[in-house]
């Protein structure tokens, strides 16, 4: 099947890295793994984070002309090349889809969802003109994937009964983690030579890009959670980058003398290796949707210590393959860290259910399946 794939925060081939730019691009390699052709139908970036209503009003009205210029674009092709779906990834109040519903309507194929949201108590607000725009689209949807467990609730009330609603877990491609943990003995030998500490030293990992908001507050409480800690033999290895980086590592070096190396922004093979040396992941998650760092942590047979929120239960199976304190407690996230430190047995034990669970539910065989699925569905129930 063709399908026309199209992200309004921000599209797949965007230069700055982000979960939710990898989630994108996690999608269409599950389409091309369950037999579809995917093309990027437009990068036009819809969001708005500032609450500028002029603006939202000028990205609606640049989007409704981007979605008549496609339309004719997409019709005046053979129409054995035009899609047959189209696939929007990632829409809410603040990058609200203005193309999708109207090209959809336009070619006669069906319009799915992927990971939508939406919040009643941004009615009215700065955000208003983007909020309806989200739920008009949300509420014209053949099919609706939730990838968070938390955003079902509100959009239930938005879509009518011939609207399939598939709850599908966040995934990755398990094969590159999976792979490095198979040379972890040597990995970790290299990572102890670089940085000079004894191959047996108990290694924290932290994944997370270091900009202002949740991010930042993760790395503090991460910090102040470790100083509790110093009585123990560990190293922190952190891997992320970004605008806060400066204050991050200084508050991190200040909490955790001697204690921290930073690798900055890895690509895809770093950051495999970088699992695989380690003994954990630790990482307290404040306000993500679910964190993918702690799927690709467990795939490479990592225990995981995260904040219990929003959809990190959903990935990280509380006693079986990682421990899950209350959001932003750091006596208790210490505790948990303590523990698996203390506790060899737990942790081998964790790490080989993660590993296991991570192929069984959150891998990209898995999620193609889902994905075709619910695509046949829809385009039977368009008919």
């Amino acid at each position: 099947m063709r399908i026309a794939f199209y992200a309004p925060m921000k599209p797949p081939d965007h230069p700055v890295p982000s979960g939710d730019r990898q989630l994108a691009r996690l999608f269409l390699q599950a389409l091309a793994h369950a037999g579809h052709v995917s093309e990027i139908a437009c990068r036009f970036v819809s969001r708005d984070g500032a609450g500028d209503t002029g603006r939202q009003a000028r990205l609606r009205d640049l989007g409704e002309k981007l979605a008549g210029r496609l339309a004719c674009r997409y019709l005046a092709r053979p129409p054995d090349t035009r899609p047959e779906a189209w696939l929007t990834y990632h829409l809410y109040h603040k990058a609200p889809d203005w193309l999708g519903p109207p090209i959809a309507a336009e070619l006669g194929i069906p319009y799915l969802i992927a990971e939508a949201s939406t919040a009643p108590k941004r009615a009215g607000g700065p955000w208003d003109i983007g909020y309806t725009g989200a739920n008009q689209a949300i509420a014209k949807a053949d099919a609706i994937f939730t990838v968070n467990s938390d955003d079902w609730g509100c959009l239930e009330g938005l879509i009518g009964p011939k609207t399939y609603h598939k709850r599908l877990f966040p995934f990755i491609d398990a094969t590159p983690f999976a792979a490095a943990a198979a040379q972890r003995a040597n990995i970790r030998v290299d990572f102890a030579h670089q940085f000079g500490w004894p191959e047996n030293t108990p290694l924290l990992l932290a994944v997370g890009m270091m900009r202002a908001g949740a991010k930042r507050q993760s790395y503090h409480v991460l910090a102040t959670a470790l100083s509790q800690l110093t009585d123990r033999d560990w190293r922190l290895v952190v891997a992320g980058d970004g605008p806060c980086r400066e204050e991050i590592t200084q508050e991190l070096e200040s909490l955790t003398p001697g204690r921290a190396v930073f690798l900055g922004q890895l690509d895809d093979a770093g950051l495999a290796n970088a699992y695989a040396a380690c003994d954990m992941l630790v990482w307290p998650a404040i306000d993500e949707a679910f964190g993918m760092a702690l799927l690709e942590a467990q795939a490479a047979g990592l225990p995981i210590v995260a904040g219990k929120q929003r959809g990190v239960p959903d990935i990280v199976s509380s006693g079986i393959t990682g421990l899950l304190p209350p959001p932003n407690d750091t006596d208790a996230f210490a505790a948990a860290v303590r523990r698996l430190l203390d506790d060899d047995n737990l942790r081998q034990s964790l790490a080989g259910a993660a590993a296991s669970r991570v192929r069984e539910k959150f891998d990209i065989p898995v999620a193609a399946a889902e994905i075709d699925r619910t695509l046949q569905i829809a385009m039977t129930g368009h008919r």
